[in-house]
Parts: structure tokens; sequence; C-alpha cells
């Protein structure tokens, strides 16, 4: 078994069939397929349903696929690790984000790497939930995660780090209730009405709370994209509720910003895989600890 082999297989599942993998690693579809096919001989399984030019994971290739991505981030951090010993951290690391800890503390760090660590190039990828992130860390598919869970986030093999408390606040059009500011009671939110995101999300959960325990809160908007929440805001369509990572947009974009009294507090957390690390994802890691 070689990388070259276990890359293309990767390739293969993540773009959905061979002609794609081939066009994205630039190189000849027969030779990635013969390539797969090899693979397969030598395990002794089939990893792809061929029918006609669609190739569908088998049960095999579904087992084989996480552990694929696992031993090349093994490999690209023996590699990254040799390099490291006469240049420093250099690299990629691949992140998993809610859309929250995307503006704070991934961006924050991002900057701090670029000063500390100018060979580290720091990837994205945006999820809608902590158990996405969860998923796409503990599947290999990125190296680190970050994203706020009311639990401590588990899954095999995975290290969680509790970074902080983020405070979830209320954001309302200008002037809606009487100044900036103020800390609000939640009785006050009775009668008012919400642009909500989907209900896998942190947010979502504490509306669907507060619904249930305030009454009379209505959802006039719901969003799959949550950066949709701000501009319906501010166009008056209804109140939201947004973790303090968008704080400082929210208030600059012109819009009132409430925390509750006592305050709605939701644990931050950084996840990776245990083990091996890139030299990148272990300057990430130590950067994002730092905070």
């Amino acid at each position: 078994m070689e990388r070259r082999q276990l890359e293309y297989f990767v390739a293969v599942v993540e773009r959905g069939g061979f002609t794609a993998a081939a066009r994205a690693l630039h190189v000849a579809q027969p030779s990635l397929s013969r390539s797969v096919a090899n693979l397969e001989r030598e395990l002794g399984v089939e990893l792809f349903h061929r029918v006609g030019r669609s190739a569908l994971l088998s049960a095999a290739g579904e087992a084989l696929a996480g552990h694929a991505r696992l031993v090349l981030r093994d490999f690209d951090a023996l590699r990254s690790a040799a390099h490291a010993i006469g240049e420093g951290a250099v690299g990629r690391v691949e992140v998993a984000a809610t859309s929250s800890s995307g503006l704070e503390p991934v961006t924050r760090v991002v900057a701090e790497l670029r000063e500390r660590h100018p060979g580290v190039t720091v990837s994205t990828t945006s999820a809608l939930s902590a158990a996405e992130v969860v998923a796409m860390v503990a599947q290999g598919r990125c190296e680190a995660g970050v994203c706020g869970s009311a639990e401590r986030p588990a899954a095999p093999g995975l290290v969680a780090h509790h970074l902080r408390d983020e405070e979830l606040l209320l954001v309302v059009p200008p002037g809606a209730l009487g100044g900036k500011g103020r800390t609000v009671r939640r009785d006050e939110l009775r009668g008012m009405r919400f642009v909500v995101p989907a209900r896998t999300t942190a947010v979502r959960a504490l509306f669907d709370r507060l619904a249930g325990t305030v009454g009379d809160m209505t959802v006039v908007a719901e969003v799959g994209d949550r950066s949709m929440v701000l501009p319906m805001v501010l166009r008056g369509i209804g109140a939201g509720l947004m973790p303090d990572g968008w704080a400082d947009l929210a208030g600059r974009a012109g819009a009132d910003v409430h925390g509750f009294d006592p305050p709605e507090l939701l644990p931050q957390w950084l996840v990776h895989r245990g083990g091996r690390l890139t030299e990148a994802a272990r300057a990430f890691i130590d950067t994002t600890l730092g905070h």
C-alpha cells in the first residue's frame, strides 16, 4: 500500500467520482483508476460500486475512508516535523469552526499566527453545529476545530480543551428596547418577533428554551445561513440571538446589542486528535490555547 493510493482513494471519496478526482489532482483518470483498483486488490475488498460513470462507496470503502484520512495526516505530520527543525512551523492546517467561533477566536488566532509563524496557512471550513465540527475532526477531514457546546465534545481519539464561556446576546433594530448596551430580563422577550437559525445550532437551542419558558416569542424567519440574521434584524424583520463574537460587527452595523441578566453563557471548545499532529496544527493549537 502506497501513500499515493490512499491520496487517490480519498480524492475520489471527497470529489464524488473518478473524473472529478483526476481533474482535481491533475492526473490522468486511467492512472488514478488503476491505482485505486490496485489498492482494492491489495486489500481484497471492493471500495466502490461502479454504476455507469458513478462510483458509490461500498461498506468497506466507508470504513476505510476515515482511517485513510488519518494516515495521510500522520504522513504530513512527519514531514512537517522534519521541516520545522530548521525552518520553524510551516504548512497548512485545516480548521473546522462554527460561525461565531470563526470570528472569535479563530480570526484573532490567524492574525497572531501570521506574525509568529508566517509559514503556516490556516484553511477554515464552516460547520453548522458543534456536532459537525467534532465529526470533521474525528473523521480526519480537519485537524482542529473550534465550537460552542454545553457539553464537552467527545469522540474516540479526540482531545477537547475548554477555551472560555462565550456570552449569548440579544440583537435588535436601533432603539427597539430603548437604548444600547443595557441588560434585559427574559420576560421582556414576550411578544417579540425573532429571526432564528437552523435547529441544530446552540443559538437555536437557546431560543427554543427561552420560548418554552417565556412564551409568546414568534419566529418570523428561519435561516440556514446564520450570516443572514443580522441583515434581517437591521431591516426590522425581527430580533436575533447571537454569540458575543458577533457583538462588535453588529454594533458597527447599527444594531443594538443587549446582554441578559443573568447572562446566558455557552462553553467554547478547541478539539483535535490525540497523538502526532502536523507542526502547523500544533502552532494553531498552541496559539489558541495561549489566549
